[in-house]
């Protein structure tokens, strides 16, 4: 696939398609790299839409810009001795955007929800240990587990953990709410136009007094780097993110503009099918792992603003391990394939899970690397809905047409859990969850699964230390790079945060 980059001037025209009218005082305009799935954040599994839907809902728990955990519509919680039994306060006198009340049985009706498995919701996984969610009273709520699960609370945090409003999900039903939301966030629905915006607008019952600062909020996609760099420099948008990092010098020249590189725990990464010929050979995905030069990945894709994958997890997931990088030796890779029975390459496929203009400059780097040891890979960006389709859709492993497939993944419960269960546990096959892998590995798996069951730090060390060194061994993906979070504002913009995590926070956002 070639895809060549508009020069500057052209991309300052094409952004005239996007163009508003001049912007009330405060109203904000918010440029990404995505168009959006859902406005459920439980049938979410892309971090953009569970970001954004963060406008206007809310968990119990959540993470401040720095992830650092915090209660939001709790006021704090007691576990019992055997870990089992989780008993929580709630904030009270809150209302949801409908005026209906904020109280333990709404969160009763949405966690009862996302744990019936007929509702087949996607974030069903990261709550199906829930055996029951109980009222005690209008401001208690009672969660007993299946069994012992120590990161509970972060889950709870997770973006997707909000609190929905029961009178709407009786209204619209399961499947309708995910276009009419109605939660107790900051600002309340307004429309959404899947390849346009979303909006949102300041609500006025919001329980924190003062807040929001701001009336609006508009989220447009904006695939194309270049124009979402254009609209900062015209003014057609006041934050934006990812920066496009081959245009990231510019954008600091700026005067009206600053720029920010945030630290991250986004990890990017090429997983194989290791159920098909030829990723089902462990010399041909280690082959892959020394094709590719990931320093120049850095600097040709990333514009150095990444650095080589050290590991399974990145710094600054709980329990992540240093390992790597992984070096590169194409003539090892060489020698491995022929080893491998394939002296004189193969041909294959590679997707990636996004369509924007930086994850093109991967795929077709990786291609070009690839070709370089005799593996001739055939690129497509997929779209949303493709990727929906073809990828976290397939419901026969035997069959999954996936191959090789370039994706990113940020733990945004700021643990281990989450940064292995799903992409890494045998149980998280696609449609489950994202094993796209398809990588199996038993004592990986009980290393997972009995570091759930402890709240021994030494024990959970040593659990997933063992994990990661092994899935490490195994190569089921080619470990890339960990990448810093460009993001640019307008001066006049305060308050919006980019998180380690790729998520937003924009609790205090306000615009002069």
């Amino acid at each position: 696939m070639k895809h060549s980059l508009a020069p500057l001037a052209a991309a300052l025209a094409l952004s005239a398609t996007f163009a508003t009218p001049a912007f009330a005082a405060k109203d904000v305009v918010a440029a990404v790299a995505s168009a959006f799935t859902t406005m459920d954040p439980y049938d979410a599994n892309d971090t953009l839409s569970q970001a954004v839907v963060k406008s206007f809902y809310q968990g119990l728990y959540g993470f401040d810009k720095d992830m650092k955990m915090l209660p939001v519509l709790a006021e704090s919680h007691t576990v019992s001795k055997d870990g089992l039994v989780y008993t929580m306060k709630l904030k009270k006198g809150i209302k949801f955007h409908d005026g209906t009340d904020f109280n333990a049985e709404a969160v009763k009706v949405t966690f009862d929800r996302v744990t019936n498995p007929d509702n087949k919701l996607k974030r069903f996984n990261l709550y199906k240990n829930i055996a029951k969610t109980e009222v005690v009273d209008a401001s208690t709520v009672r969660f007993t587990l299946k069994e012992p699960f120590s990161p509970f609370i972060n889950s709870l945090a997770h973006p997707s953990g909000v609190i929905i409003s029961p009178a709407a999900l009786k209204e619209y039903g399961s499947k309708g709410i995910a276009q009419h939301p109605v939660g107790t966030g900051p600002f309340k629905f307004v429309e959404w136009k899947p390849t346009d915006h979303l909006k949102v607008a300041k609500f006025d019952g919001y329980w924190k007094k003062g807040y929001p600062k701001v009336d609006t909020i508009t989220f447009r996609p904006v695939p194309d780097n270049n124009s979402r760099s254009a609209m900062m420099q015209t003014g057609e948008a006041h934050f934006t993110f990812p920066v496009p990092y081959e245009q990231a010098e510019i954008l600091k020249t700026k005067p009206n503009l600053e720029l920010v590189a945030a630290p991250s725990i986004v990890h990017r990464y090429l997983s194989m099918n290791t159920l098909q010929k030829p990723f089902d050979n462990a010399k041909v995905r280690e082959a892959i792992n020394y094709a590719i030069n990931k320093d120049a990945l850095a600097k040709v894709a990333f514009s150095g603003y990444a650095i080589p994958a050290e590991g399974v997890l990145p710094k600054g997931v709980e329990y992540a391990v240093k390992l790597g990088p992984w070096p590169y030796d194409p003539a090892k890779a060489r020698a491995l394939l022929k080893e491998a029975g394939y002296p004189n390459g193969f041909e294959t496929q590679l997707w990636s899970a996004y369509n924007h203009t930086t994850a093109q400059k991967v795929i077709q780097f990786v291609q070009q690397q690839l070709a370089q040891v005799g593996i001739k890979a055939a690129v497509q960006a997929l779209e949303p809905g493709q990727r929906v389709e073809k990828v976290e859709s397939a419901q026969d492993p035997a069959t999954a047409p996936l191959r090789m497939y370039y994706v990113g993944w940020s733990s945004s419960t700021g643990e281990a859990d989450w940064a292995m269960r799903p992409l890494l546990a045998s149980e998280s096959f696609p449609p489950k969850m994202f094993n796209t892998a398809y990588y199996k590995n038993d004592t990986v798996d009980q290393d997972i699964a009995k570091a759930l069951n402890t709240t021994d730090a030494k024990e959970k060390t040593r659990l997933y230390t063992d994990a990661q060194q092994r899935i490490w061994k195994d190569a089921p993906w080619a470990f890339l790079v960990t990448e810093q979070l460009l993001s640019a504002h307008t001066k006049g913009l305060s308050g919006f945060h980019v998180m380690p995590d790729a998520s937003f926070n924009f609790d205090d956002v306000d615009l002069k």
